[in-house]
């Protein structure tokens, strides 16, 4: 997980807006991600306990839609420097609207002929390539 103070958001929101010239997807630098596990062990030594003598750190897993890593911008969308070195611009990207189109009314063509969520999921993947299905 990413961690900043609200003062340091705040500011990045209200500089990232006063670039926006309309459209824009703003990407702000979250700095190094934070593992739970560590941020836990951390807080249980600042209280003046060890993990796992004091206190027991016990792992749950994921919850349903919950993902490991946070993706703060697709590979396939790239990233523009603006003058802010923590504010970046997501590079656009280029659609067919023809073609999404042609292809949603084939989803929605699926939808009414298919129960097989499965089989839509994987539909749905070759529409929106970077879509990843929750586990």
């Amino acid at each position: 997980r990413f961690f900043m103070t609200i003062p340091e958001a705040v500011q990045l929101v209200i500089q990232a807006g006063a670039m926006a010239e309309g459209g824009e997807i703003f990407v702000l630098d979250m700095g190094e991600p934070v593992k739970i596990l560590d941020l836990a062990k951390n807080l249980i030594r600042l209280s003046g306990f060890e993990p796992y003598e004091d206190i027991d750190i016990e792992i749950t897993g994921l919850r349903p839609g919950e993902k490991l890593y946070e993706e703060l911008l697709l590979n396939e969308e790239g990233l523009k420097a603006t003058k802010h070195n923590k504010i970046f611009i997501a590079k656009p990207l280029h659609i067919d609207y023809e073609l999404l189109e042609r292809e949603l009314e084939i989803l929605k063509q699926k939808v009414y002929k298919s129960s097989d969520s499965q089989e839509l999921k994987e539909y749905v993947k070759v529409i929106v390539p970077t879509y990843k299905m929750a586990q």
